[in-house]
C-alpha cells in the first residue's frame, strides 16, 4: 500500500474494554491439543544430544568421533568436535528455516490448521526415515523432513494459540507451546536413558519414537477448528463469528468481532506481506521478530540441551550419569515453565524476561569460574564440583524456563497485526532456526576453542538482551491481539519511528 499516513494496527479505535466472554473448556482443549505440536521440537532437541553420545550410533555413522571418544587423555573440551556430527544435528534447522518461510502463504490462505496437519505428516515421514537409516544420507534426509515438520508447526502453533486465547489469559495459554516443548525434551532424555542400554539398535528406537508426538499433532490437527481470525481473514464471516461465540462462551462478541473484521479488511488489501513488513510503520514488529528469537538462542540454552550428555561426559561424568544429569535438566525446564504460566498474565512479560536474564547471567558466570579454576584440559572435576556445576546449570535452566523459553515465542506471536501476522511469525521461526543452526554447528568448535569461556560468551549476550528488553520492549499484558498497534504509539522510542509529522501512523 502506498500513500500518506497509515494505521499500523489493523483497527482504528480501542475496544478492549468492550470485550466480553470467559474461558471455556472448548478453548482450553483446543489450545492443549494444538500445543502438543511443541513436543516435536522439544523431543528432537532432547533426543539429538543423547543419540550422538551413544556408542552404537557413533560406530555406525561417525566412526572417527567414536575413536576420538575412546582416547582417555585428550583435550576434554574437544572430544566431540566433528563437523559431520554437527551437520547431523544442524541439517534439521536449515530445512525448518526454509519450510517456515514456505508455511507463511499456506497459513494465510488455508488457515493455521492446514500448516499444523502438514507439519505433523512431514515429521512422521522424517521419524520413519531416521529409525530405518542405513547410511548417513538417509539419516540426514530424515532430519530434513523433521525440519520441514518443525518449520510448519512452529510457524502455525504459536499464532493459533494467541488467536484462540482470550486477552487476559493469552500469555498463559500461549505458553502451553513451551510446556509441550519442555515435556518433549524431558521425555526424550528419559527415552535416551532407557535406549542406551539396548544394544545395538537403541538409537533407532530413540529416533523412531519421534513418530508419537507427530501422530498426536497430525490427528489433533484434523479435529481442531481453525481460529476465528483466520476464518474471517479468508472471508468466512459467519463461520468465524459462530466460532468466536463458541470459544468465548457468549453471544456478546461484537467488539472483538469488529476488531477482527477491521483487521481482515486491511490484511486482504495487502498482497505481499513480506514486502510490507519492511515498511517503516512495521519497524517495531520487525525488530522484535528478529531480535526476540535471536536472543532466545543466544542464551545458550539449546547448546546445553543439545549437548548436555556430551557436556557432562566431557566434565568426567560416566555415560549413565551424564544422561541422568541431562534428564534432570530437562525435568527442571519442564517444571519451571509452569512458573511462567502462573505469573505471566499478572506480572507481565517484561518482569519475567528481566529477572530471568539476571539469574541466567549469574549462573553462566559461576559455571565459567568453576570450570576455569577447577577443570583443566585433561582432568576431571571432583564429585563435589561436578554436582555444583549441575545445580547451577539447573538454576540457569529454571530462569530460562520462566523467561526467554516461553516468552521468546509468546511475545512475537502476539504483537503482529493480522496483515503481516503470518509473515512476521515466519520470520520469527526462520530467525530462531537460523541461530539454532549456527550455534548447533559452532558450539562444539566454540567449546573446544573457548573452553570455559563459552559460558562467559553466552553471559555477555544475556546481558545485552536484558538491557534490550528494559529499553525497547513495551508491556503486552492485557492488550487485545488486534489492538497492539496502540501500544507502539505510546512507547517512548517506537512512537518516534512510527509516527509521521502529522501525528498519524
Amino acid at each position: 500500500m502506498a500513500g500518506g499516513s497509515f494505521t499500523t494496527g489493523t483497527v482504528t479505535k480501542e475496544r478492549a474494554e468492550q470485550y466480553k466472554g470467559r474461558v471455556t473448556p472448548y478453548v482450553i482443549v483446543a489450545c492443549i491439543v494444538a500445543a502438543t505440536g511443541g513436543s516435536l521440537f522439544g523431543y528432537d532437541i532432547g533426543i539429538s544430544g543423547g543419540v550422538t553420545s551413544m556408542d552404537d550410533f557413533l560406530k555406525k555413522f561417525f566412526p572417527s568421533v567414536y575413536r576420538h571418544k575412546l582416547h582417555a587423555h585428550e583435550n576434554n573440551y574437544c572430544k566431540y568436535d566433528n563437523q559431520g556430527l554437527a551437520a547431523f544435528t544442524s541439517s534439521l534447522y536449515i530445512a525448518g528455516l526454509i519450510a517456515s518461510l514456505m508455511a507463511s502463504p499456506v497459513t494465510r490462505k488455508y488457515g493455521r490448521r492446514a500448516s499444523i496437519i502438514g507439519g505433523g505428516i512431514s515429521f512422521l515421514i522424517g521419524s520413519a526415515l531416521n529409525a530405518s537409516a542405513v547410511n548417513l544420507s538417509m539419516l540426514i534426509l530424515g532430519r530434513v523432513m523433521l525440519g520441514v515438520g518443525i518449520g510448519f508447526g512452529n510457524q502455525a502453533i504459536p499464532l493459533y494459540l494467541s488467536e484462540m486465547a482470550p486477552t487476559h489469559l493469552r500469555g498463559g495459554l500461549n505458553m502451553l507451546f513451551q510446556v509441550a516443548t519442555t515435556l518433549g525434551i524431558f521425555t526424550a532424555n528419559m527415552v535416551n536413558y532407557g535406549t542406551q542400554k539396548i544394544k545395538p539398535w537403541g538409537w533407532r528406537l530413540s529416533l523412531g519414537l519421534a513418530a508419537v508426538p507427530a501422530l498426536l499433532m497430525t490427528v489433533g490437527g484434523i479435529f481442531l477448528p481453525d481460529t476465528p481470525n483466520s476464518l474471517i481473514e479468508r472471508g468466512l464471516m459467519d463461520k468465524g463469528r459462530k466460532l468466536l461465540e463458541k470459544i468465548r462462551g457468549t453471544n456478546e462478541v461484537d467488539a472483538e468481532f469488529q476488531d477482527m473484521v477491521d483487521a481482515s479488511e486491511l490484511a486482504n488489501s495487502i498482497e505481499h506481506p513480506f514486502r510490507n513488513i519492511l515498511e517503516r510503520r512495521y519497524r517495531p514488529e520487525l525488530v522484535m521478530a528478529i531480535f526476540m528469537p535471536t536472543f532466545q538462542i543466544l542464551t545458550g540454552i539449546n547448546s546445553i540441551l543439545f549437548y548436555a550428555p556430551v557436556l557432562f561426559q566431557s566434565m568426567g561424568f560416566g555415560g549413565d550419569a551424564s544422561l541422568i544429569s541431562s534428564a534432570l535438566t530437562g525435568g527442571v525446564l519442564a517444571s519451571s515453565t509452569f512458573i511462567s504460566i502462573a505469573t505471566v498474565d499478572r506480572l507481565g512479560r517484561r518482569v519475567l524476561l528481566i529477572s530471568g536474564g539476571i539469574q541466567m547471567i549469574t549462573c553462566q558466570v559461576i559455571v565459567a569460574i568453576i570450570l576455569g579454576v577447577k577443570f583443566g584440559t585433561d582432568q576431571e572435576l571432583s564429585k563435589g564440583y561436578s554436582i555444583l556445576v549441575v545445580v547451577v546449570i539447573c538454576l540457569f535452566v529454571v530462569a530460562f524456563g520462566w523467561s526467554w523459553g516461553p516468552l521468546g515465542w509468546t511475545v512475537p506471536s502476539e504483537i503482529f497485526p493480522l496483515e503481516i501476522r503470518s509473515a512476521g511469525q515466519s520470520i520469527t521461526v526462520a530467525v530462531n532456526l537460523l541461530f539454532t543452526f549456527i550455534i548447533a554447528q559452532a558450539f562444539l568448535a566454540l567449546l573446544c576453542s573457548f573452553k570455559f569461556g563459552i559460558f562467559l560468551f553466552f553471559a555477555g549476550w544475556i546481558t545485552i538482551m536484558t538491557i534490550f528488553v528494559y529499553v525497547f520492549l513495551p508491556e503486552t499484558k492485557g492488550i487485545p491481539i488486534e489492538e497492539m498497534s496502540f501500544m507502539w504509539r505510546k512507547h517512548w522510542f517506537w512512537k518516534r519511528i512510527c509516527l509521521t509529522t502529522d501525528g498519524s501512523i
